[in-house]
């Protein structure tokens, strides 16, 4: 086991390989075969955290206060970020382990690593990754049931220029928001594409700081608003602030100086609340839409989106079934308990690999090892 000196000296940079994958811990990157693995910062953290102690079980409670760091959450949501780290790193797959549970402990990283100071990247490469791929989630297979949506709020984006995705932690924005810089990269050119996760930020004075960083900006003055507004007065670009609703305040006056100073800049948040800035169109995300009917078939329940997230969610806990008639009430039920609510969706989703859905149905109704999503400042 390896004691917790020997973690504390291992440099902050170094490059982790195992497999086909290279984690470049300073630049918080993760590589296959040298192309960006997108698994959003959480996943980043959890996998750091995991891998400082690889071969060691690394107990819930140590991840939630490491990854988490006193934001609220619970460990119905780690097992969502856990979940998604897996799928993107193959686990499980042509006979590839990295990550097991280990029952009643907590997880641990099992794969043979490697530690090294050379990265594979280019310096081109990581320079469009660090802009954009840091917490850039990959929406295929992490997005359903929100193409209108999707293609409503891009059509204000090219006329407006600034639209704010408002709605309930776990409605659904950062997923749609991952989903619009998807369907507009090919505009903008992933060059011009910058993506801020503000919910791993806690302090107002970072604010600055990490939108220099995503888009590229090298400070060389004392007024770092000044210089951003500045380097972005004349650049066509995408730039997304995701999770703003505990930074509104400084987010708020620098999404006003940019809009104001940047006139080719197209601005894109998500928060719980609108910033309340002059120019900011918002767009109010609402929940999922689930069956009316209390007795659908099969069919007709696949034909609503809390639906489909819910059997595609439950596929990669291990549900191999189809949905079938006689189980399609009891899913849309699940759904409509929910308040067609994605996070919760996905988390009553999770069990069902476990226990069914007969069994997650009745969790539910019991209230038994199974919540809602949490009230901080999860990710939705």
């Amino acid at each position: 086991m390896m004691s917790s000196n020997t973690r504390a000296s291992m440099s902050s940079d170094a490059i982790i390989l195992f497999g086909d994958f290279q984690l470049d811990r300073r630049r918080r990157l993760l590589l296959k075969d040298g192309n960006p693995v997108r698994i959003g910062s959480r996943g980043l953290d959890i996998l750091i955290a995991l891998t400082d102690r690889a071969g060691e079980v690394v107990s819930k409670r140590d991840l939630l206060e490491s990854v988490w760091n006193g934001v609220v959450t619970d460990e119905a949501g780690l097992r969502v970020h856990m979940s998604t780290l897996r799928r993107a790193l193959g686990d499980g797959r042509n006979d590839a382990r990295y990550i097991v549970n280990v029952a009643g402990r907590g997880y641990s990283f099992v794969a043979a690593i490697k530690r090294s100071h050379t990265s594979l990247a280019s310096s081109s490469d990581s320079n469009s990754a660090d802009r954009l791929g840091r917490q850039f989630l990959s929406h295929r297979g992490l997005f359903v049931g929100r193409d209108e949506v999707v293609l409503s709020i891009s059509r204000l984006l090219a006329s407006r220029r600034f639209v704010s995705i408002v709605g309930a932690g776990g409605i659904g924005k950062t997923a749609v928001a991952v989903a619009l810089v998807a369907r507009l990269r090919a505009e903008f050119g992933d060059e011009n594409v910058a993506f801020v996760d503000f919910g791993a930020v806690l302090e107002p004075g970072l604010v600055p700081g990490s939108v220099i960083s995503a888009v590229g900006c090298t400070l060389g003055g004392s007024d770092p608003v000044a210089e951003l507004s500045s380097f972005l007065a004349d650049k066509r670009m995408l730039v997304v602030f995701d999770s703003c609703e505990h930074l509104l305040d400084p987010i708020s006056l620098l999404a006003d100086r940019l809009f104001r100073d940047a006139p080719f800049v197209h601005l894109l948040t998500t928060s719980r609340e609108p910033l309340h800035v002059e120019g900011e169109t918002v767009h109010l995300l609402g929940p999922l839409a689930y069956p009316a009917e209390e007795a659908p078939t099969a069919v007709d329940a696949l034909a609503t989106p809390a639906v489909r997230l819910f059997m595609d969610r439950a596929a990669f806990s291990g549900f191999t079934e189809d949905l079938t008639d006689a189980d399609a009430p009891i899913v849309s039920d699940i759904c409509r308990r929910t308040d067609g609510i994605a996070l919760a969706i996905e988390l009553a989703a999770s069990r069902v690999g476990s226990y069914g859905i007969r069994g997650v149905a009745g969790l539910l109704a019991q209230n038994a090892e199974m919540a809602l999503p949490p009230v901080g400042r999860s990710k939705s």
